[in-house]
């Protein structure tokens, strides 16, 4: 367990990157540098803009968390990118999807936890537990749904008067791993009427890295409580099974039953098994095409 805590460490909370701007393989990527927000700390904006982008046509929008991870490995401590610019182009290219462009958020490393554990569920919990995980995992205040209202509030209408988008909830999607899948499975229970399918891989159901059933348990009420009309929205959810990924089967599963006992079926909810992966990045890059060509055909 130590080894994975150091492992996940190093990937999210030291995984810093140069100021220096993404060169991608295709498209082009601008930056709106130091976002000033009123609800958490600023952050660079990297945005990815297809092969042809033009002013002229609208594009549907995917939102995706540790922005810094997602198109140039040269610029990452890892040297892992999600090869974001690769598997859109190609995917566009291909006519797999729709024309799109991808917002990268960039992490906030010190913080990244407390903005990412959805705070309704953490709520809930028994308040020891709670206090616990706000003191050792929080920096001592969650910060998830500040984080949203600054997605909600702040740069989705930045992104939406600087760009050619399709503003409406049925291009407008969110993605993300491990933490990343949480707070990806939050914002569209919390903003339904904004985001249509959220991508969800690795998600890290545990919350934390001690070992009880309390915190998987919280997200399934949350979503028992809170899940968006199965009729309007998608859920894609993954997992690998090695290092911290085969921690997520069993609590996956509950989640899935859940989602069919509210009305998902293969048509707007899949979950999918990958044996032999693991946990960075290199692993989500491989399979990057499943969601998108789900939630964009």
């Amino acid at each position: 367990m130590k080894k994975w805590i150091l492992l996940f460490t190093m990937m999210f909370l030291m995984n810093e990157t140069h100021a220096q701007l993404p060169v991608p393989s295709a498209g082009r990527i601008v930056r709106i540098p130091d976002f000033q927000s009123r609800f958490v700390q600023p952050r660079n904006i990297d945005v990815w803009l297809p092969e042809g982008y033009s002013n002229t046509e609208k594009y549907a929008v995917i939102y995706m968390h540790d922005g810094q991870m997602l198109y140039d490995s040269t610029l990452t401590g890892n040297k892992q990118e999600w090869q974001v610019d690769e598997v859109f182009s190609a995917l566009i290219d291909e006519q797999e999807i729709q024309a799109c462009i991808v917002v990268g958020i960039w992490n906030n490393a010190e913080y990244r936890h407390a903005e990412y554990f959805p705070e309704k569920p953490l709520a809930s919990l028994d308040e020891n537990l709670r206090d616990s995980i706000v003191a050792t995992w929080l920096k001592g205040k969650p910060l998830a749904d500040n984080y949203l209202k600054f997605i909600i509030h702040e740069l989705k209408p930045c992104i939406d008067q600087k760009f050619a988008t399709l503003p409406d909830l049925d291009h407008t999607f969110i993605a993300g791993s491990s933490m990343g899948g949480l707070i990806s499975m939050y914002a569209i229970c919390e903003y339904p009427d904004i985001f249509k399918g959220a991508a969800c891989l690795s998600t890290h159901w545990p919350g934390t890295f001690e070992q009880n059933d309390f915190i998987p348990q919280a997200f399934n009420w949350y979503l028992t409580e809170n899940l968006p009309d199965p009729a309007s929205h998608q859920f894609y959810f993954d997992y690998g099974t090695e290092t911290l990924d085969s921690l997520y089967e069993k609590h996956q599963l509950v989640i899935d039953k859940t989602m069919i006992l509210k009305g998902y079926d293969h048509t707007n909810r899949i979950t999918l098994k990958f044996p032999g992966e693991d946990h960075p990045e290199r692993s989500w890059a491989k399979r990057l095409h499943t969601p998108f060509i789900f939630l964009l055909k």
